[in-house]
C-alpha cells in the first residue's frame, strides 16, 4: 500500500506540478519517473502520492497547467487588439516570451511528439488544443478581412495553419540551438512577412511594410 505521507514543508501540490513540468519538459513522459520527480523536488515518493494517483495524473495536471495558462494569456493580451496584424504581431512575441522565458512550450513541443504513438489520449488532448489554436488564428484573420485589413482572397483557414506550423518549426529549432538560432528575430520576420501576404492593398496600391527586427549578432 502507497503511504499517505504528506509532503515536506512548501511542497505543495502546486509546487509539485511545476517541479513535473520541468521534467516532462526536460526528459519527456516516458524517461520521467516518478523517483526521478520526486528527487527534484526533495520529497519522498509518497509525498507525490499524497497528491497525484500515478504518473499519469500528475502528466496531465502539468499540461493542463501549462495550457490553460497559455490560453488564457491569449485571451486576455491578444483577443481584445482591434487590429488583427497587430495582435498576429503581439501573439508571435509572446509564444517568443513563453519559449525563452519560461518551460510552457517546450513542455508543449516534447509531450507532443512524444504522445503520438505512446500516449493517445495525450495525443488527442493535444489534438484538441492545436484545432482551439488554428480556430482563434482563423476567426482573428477573418475579422481582419471583414474590417478591410486584409485580403479576402486569402483562405483564413489555411492561413491560420501556415501561422501555427512556422512558429512551431522556430520554436523547435530553438530548443535545438538556442545559442544560435534567433527565436525572437525569426519570428518577427516571419510575422511581418506573413502579414504582408495578408495585407489589403493602401490606397496608393501598395500594402503597408514594417521594418522588421535586427538579428542578434
Amino acid at each position: 500500500m502507497r503511504s499517505a505521507a504528506r509532503p515536506a514543508r512548501g511542497q505543495s501540490r502546486e509546487d509539485l506540478t511545476h517541479i513535473a513540468i520541468d521534467c516532462f519538459a526536460r526528459y519527456g513522459y516516458q524517461a520521467t519517473s516518478i523517483d526521478r520527480i520526486a528527487k527534484a523536488a526533495g520529497v519522498t515518493k509518497g509525498a507525490l502520492y499524497y497528491h497525484f494517483k500515478d504518473k499519469e495524473e500528475l502528466l496531465f495536471e502539468a499540461v493542463k497547467n501549462r495550457v490553460g495558462q497559455f490560453e488564457r494569456r491569449v485571451l486576455g493580451d491578444v483577443a481584445p487588439i482591434h487590429s488583427a496584424a497587430a495582435a498576429l504581431r503581439n501573439l508571435g512575441r509572446m509564444c517568443v516570451d513563453h519559449a525563452t522565458k519560461s518551460n510552457h512550450r517546450r513542455l508543449i513541443v516534447t509531450l507532443m511528439v512524444e504522445s503520438l504513438d505512446t500516449n493517445p489520449r495525450l495525443a488527442t488532448h493535444f489534438k484538441a488544443m492545436m484545432h482551439r489554436f488554428r480556430e482563434f488564428l482563423r476567426q482573428l484573420i477573418r475579422q481582419g478581412q471583414e474590417r478591410g485589413e486584409f485580403r479576402v482572397d486569402r483562405d483564413a483557414a489555411l492561413a491560420a495553419e501556415v501561422y501555427a506550423g512556422a512558429i512551431m518549426g522556430a520554436e523547435i529549432q530553438h530548443y535545438q540551438d538556442p545559442r544560435e538560432f534567433d527565436l525572437a528575430a525569426t519570428i518577427d520576420a516571419f510575422v511581418d512577412q506573413f502579414v504582408a501576404w495578408l495585407a489589403a492593398p493602401s490606397r496608393n496600391g501598395a500594402p503597408a511594410h514594417r521594418t522588421t527586427r535586427t538579428r542578434r549578432t
